[in-house]
Formats: C-alpha cells, structure tokens, sequence
C-alpha cells in the first residue's frame, strides 16, 4: 500500500482513500459460506463508493479485483475496477512513469489464481517485469494457467494449516528450482504465505511484491 501510494505521488494522479470506512470486499466471507454477511458488506461498500462519487477502484489484491468485478455487479453497480499491475504498465507505456534503477537480480514470476486463472491476466505482470532495467524473468515449469496455487487460496490456511504448508512448500521449491534469487508475485496472500514458509524454514530465498519491485526501480 505504501508503495502504491508512493507511485501515484510520483505520477501525480489525485486518489482518495477511504480509510475507516473502507470494509472487507466480502470475498473470503462468501467462500466461507456466510452469504449474508457478504451481501451485507457488499451493499455497505456499494453506498459507501457512491457517496463520495466513486467512479473507478484500484486495487492491488486479486481477490478484490474478482470479487469488485465479477461479483459486485449482481447489486447493480457499474464501477471500473483496475488491478494495480495493468495501471503501472500503462503509466511506463504512455512515459508518464520512469524505471531507471538497477534490480540486477534472476527472479520467477507466481500467477495469482484469482488473477490468473479466475481473469485471464497472465501478460501485465511479466511485462511490467520486464521494464525493470537488469531484472532477468524466468519462468517455472508451471505458470500461466497450469500455475499451482500458493496455499493461501479459499482460506486454506484456516481451514487446514498442515495441508496449505504443504502446498506452499510445493510451490517454494518450484520457484527456487529455476534458479531465481526471489519469487515475485500480484498478490499480497500469496506473498505472505510462500514467506511464512520460507521464514519457517530458515530459507534465504523470499517472495516480493510486484508494486514494491516497481517503487525499488525509481529513483527519487
């Protein structure tokens, strides 16, 4: 969040944020099974948006970004929802932001589920990836839509810790199987769950956030 804040500064672009009364978008509630609590929290952040003249929702989780979407829309609200990654190119494309620090690292890009799979965006990142000056991008046997999920999915996490371990170990050595100093990915879920194994495991070998891989390549 602070690093997406720290862009748009840069850029110039003039952005509220809610604050205190910004809620959950409901996602995790509804895979849970509490329908109402969702729709509840559903109607409350659709008031909250239109009054004050919300028109288009940056996001940065995917799991926002699907549920903002995809979901929302069965209340009747037409809101334009942008995933923080397709904003970023289109701010580099269009010159309007400017990478020129060296990363100088190998890293391996993870496909988000609910930004892969669940939307079809498997390009955006990697391009913004690779606008990074020295950043090498290599690819794990499986990515795009046969990428394997963190373990953090569909509260996995609550559900079955022993199990989610187990997948995130899975995708870990996956990732460091390609030879890249670091795992980045589009999704904050994800980057706390492959870290908390890693962190388990005295790994040296961590997952990096795209948005703050984009901050690092600015010079101020």
């Amino acid at each position: 969040a602070v690093a997406t804040a720290m862009i748009l500064n840069k850029v110039g672009i003039d952005y509220g944020i809610l604050g205190a009364k910004e809620s959950c978008c409901g996602e995790s509630i509804r895979k849970t099974g509490n329908e109402d609590l969702f729709k509840r929290l559903a109607r409350e952040n659709i008031k909250t948006f239109i009054e004050n003249g919300v028109q288009k929702i940056l996001v940065s989780s995917p799991h926002c970004y699907q549920t903002f979407k995809n979901e929302y829309p069965e209340f009747m609200v037409n809101v334009e929802v942008v995933h923080i990654s397709s904003y970023l190119l289109e701010f580099i494309n269009n010159g309007r932001l400017d990478l020129t620090k060296d990363y100088g690292k190998k890293v391996t890009y993870h496909d988000p589920c609910y930004l892969g799979r669940h939307n079809g965006k498997y390009d955006e990142p990697r391009k913004l990836l690779k606008k990074i000056p020295g950043l090498e991008l290599v690819e794990m046997a499986d990515s795009m839509e046969n990428s394997l999920c963190c373990g953090g999915g569909g509260n996995l996490e609550m559900i079955d810790s022993k199990l989610s371990g187990e997948i995130a170990r899975a995708k870990v050595d996956e990732a460091m199987g390609t030879g890249a100093q670091a795992v980045v990915t589009a999704c904050q879920q994800c980057v706390r769950t492959m870290n908390t194994y890693t962190r388990r495991h005295k790994l040296k070998f961590e997952a990096l956030d795209i948005v703050q891989l984009v901050q690092k390549a600015l010079i101020n």
